[in-house]
């Protein structure tokens, strides 16, 4: 038995790729999503690394969003079946699959942010494949080479970003061509790059997505999931490792006791978070390289998917959209597993790979500190109207000699509402925080901007009117 082999490089690379756009020059018109450019596989600071040359994977992301696409490439037609689960989910090709014939059809499966307009990401892919030459028109032969593409979405939209930017044919093309085998990143990349978990409990902790790989004697078995549950993500000894509560950010809570603080599943909070994590889905992908007849690979995903929820609580809820690929290559026919060990050894790795999806860093929350003395001129410097997208803009203005904001577009800006004032305390000379369940610093030091969270999720926001 081979165990899994997780290759983390965390660090400097990490940080340096932070630093590289937290105080980039973004123009709020340059944002079109015409205009947008991908970066492709993104350094995360951890990455998978598997013994599977005939799988590739890759990732693109616009970080102006920021949002992402995970493409996943077999070098040869599979198997696949389908378990589809939760309130609302968004598929490309599912009823097909659905009818399980007995024939490999499958060339890549899609994951993307940007809720439905994501799901524009799927047939781009197969499009690709066919402008490269490699698939083409022909339906009806005995071997048919028209590229079959299935996808899957998640929402990244709503409270967790100021804007509407999603991923297009371009990006999904651009991760397409940018595929590698053997290696899938980590964390807050790809279709996990603005995915968050635990809105049920009011956590709102960013995830992203994870892997795991396993091989016994020549039987492999490779788990990936984008992690966007509604749920919170639990390990084997109960433990959630991240959530925001009242005190902050919290590790190593007890999934019992977060669900012992639980009301009711009726109440009205409960909706109030649902409202609030603005919809929620996991996206999961098993690939076995074991021959499976339609029946049992059904099975398996069927399975495996029902498994998650001992690490996602609650799972598959109103408010998620959750769909599970099972793929099979079809290299080997020997049965080293009964379908049901199979299904109970694939469940444990496919745990594996969601314990893995959560990034190294959650946002921190920045103490404000009493003895930065703002002037009148420092204040006035930074007042005025700015821009994060058609629908959210910001007003800060200064009163009785100190700074207060309040959104003035259609929605609020994170803890700031469209009807109340919020009073903006001093960190620094061009830096403040609003204090908030979820950390909110607001950042002035490029000149006619605004970045809010300055880092990984950053968002920015332009300087329209003073």
């Amino acid at each position: 038995m081979r165990a899994i082999t997780l290759s983390l490089t965390k660090n400097a690379l990490f940080a340096s790729s932070l630093v590289s756009f937290v105080f980039a020059s973004t123009n709020l018109q340059a944002a079109s999503q015409d205009s947008l450019v991908p970066t492709v596989n993104m350094d995360s600071g951890a990455s998978l690394e598997f013994d599977w040359p005939g799988i590739r994977v890759g990732t693109a992301s616009y970080e102006e969003g920021p949002t992402g696409v995970t493409v996943f490439h077999f070098d040869k037609k599979a198997k696949v079946a389908m378990d589809v689960r939760g309130g609302g989910p968004g598929t490309v090709n599912a009823p097909y699959v659905e009818l399980g014939y007995d024939v490999a059809e499958l060339d890549s499966i899609v994951v993307a942010g940007g809720s439905w307009y994501g799901l524009e990401a799927t047939t781009a892919v197969a499009t690709a494949m066919m402008d490269d030459g490699l698939r083409d028109g022909d339906a009806f032969s005995l071997t048919p080479s028209v590229a079959m593409s299935l996808g899957s979405i998640i929402f990244d939209f709503g409270s967790r970003r100021l804007n509407e930017i999603y991923p297009d044919k371009k990006l999904a093309q651009a991760a397409y061509r940018a595929a590698v085998p053997g290696q899938f990143p980590l964390g807050a990349t790809g279709a996990g790059r603005h995915a968050m978990t635990g809105g049920f409990f009011g956590c709102a902790v960013h995830s992203g997505q994870g892997g795991a790989f396993k091989q016994i004697g020549d039987l492999k078995i490779a788990a990936f999931s984008v992690v966007n549950a509604f749920g919170a993500v639990t390990d084997r000894d109960g433990k959630v490792d991240a959530c925001y509560t009242d005190k902050g950010l919290e590790r190593d809570l007890q999934i019992k006791d977060m669900f012992a603080k639980f009301e009711s599943k009726f109440s009205e909070q409960t909706l109030e978070r649902a409202d609030n994590s603005n919809k929620n889905t996991t996206i999961s992908v098993l690939v076995v390289n074991q021959k499976l007849e339609p029946a049992l690979l059904k099975r398996l995903a069927v399975q495996v998917h029902t498994s998650m929820s001992r690490s996602l609580q609650p799972y598959a809820t109103l408010f998620d959209g959750d769909v599970f690929y099972a793929v099979s290559t079809e290299e080997i026919d020997d049965k080293e597993l009964s379908p049901v060990d199979l299904g109970v050894i694939a469940s444990e790795v496919m745990w594996d790979a969601l314990l893995a999806a959560a990034p190294a860093q959650q946002p921190k929350h920045v103490q404000a500190n009493p003895n930065v003395a703002l002037s009148s001129a420092d204040m006035n410097a930074i007042a005025g109207e700015y821009q994060f997208s058609d629908k959210v803009k910001l007003k800060v203005f200064v009163r009785k000699g100190k700074l207060f904001a309040r959104a003035t577009g259609s929605k609020k800006v994170f803890a700031i509402a469209t009807d109340q004032d919020k009073e903006l305390l001093p960190v620094a000379k061009n830096q403040f925080v609003v204090p908030s369940r979820v950390p909110l610093t607001l950042d002035f030091s490029n000149a006619e901007k605004v970045i809010l969270n300055p880092g990984h999720w950053q968002q920015t926001g332009v300087l329209i009117s003073n």
